[in-house]
């Protein structure tokens, strides 16, 4: 029998010959170039600078609504305290009062709150709270993001009475 030869005059095998075809195949298509991971790449930064800024501006404006919710739960605690016990919590007895009987309040029926503390703002910073207030019976609020009165965007204040 006889066998075949190479042109350099080794036997050929059917084995080393699909060795070298997957080598050469691999070889071609192993992996991505350098072009094509920039490509990627400036593809995946343009899609973060567009979706990044409002992606925080929602961060924002939940923060901001999720403080107008827990002014208005403060509120209708404060209404029913007064109801109770015939005013609004005076001078350092403050908000304290929806979870913590004062000592000089008549038929205090609290805690007022469902959680046995007062809640911060989305911030982390105590709710202002000013009895008697220049906007109404009480004056109740946050001082947004900054934490100094004013400011516009997220850093603007969150009132009760608004």
């Amino acid at each position: 029998m006889l066998s075949k030869l190479d042109g350099a005059g080794c036997p050929k095998s059917h084995w080393n010959e699909e060795k070298l075809n997957m080598n050469l195949h691999l070889a071609r298509h192993g992996g991505f170039t350098l072009i094509e991971l920039l490509v990627v790449m400036a593809i995946l930064a343009m899609f973060a600078g567009l979706v990044g800024p409002k992606v925080m501006n929602a961060l924002g404006e939940s923060k901001s609504k999720t403080a107008r919710v827990q002014l208005e739960e403060l509120s209708a605690a404060l209404d029913i305290y007064r109801l109770d016990t015939g005013n609004y919590p005076r001078g350092a007895q403050g908000l304290q009062a929806l979870v913590q009987r004062p000592d000089a309040a008549e038929n205090w029926n609290g805690p007022y709150l469902k959680k046995p503390r007062l809640p911060k703002d989305p911030w982390g910073v105590d709710y202002t709270y000013r009895f008697p207030g220049e906007h109404g019976d009480y004056d109740l609020y946050s001082l947004g993001a900054d934490g100094t009165e004013g400011g516009e965007g997220e850093t603007r204040d969150i009132n009760g009475w608004e």
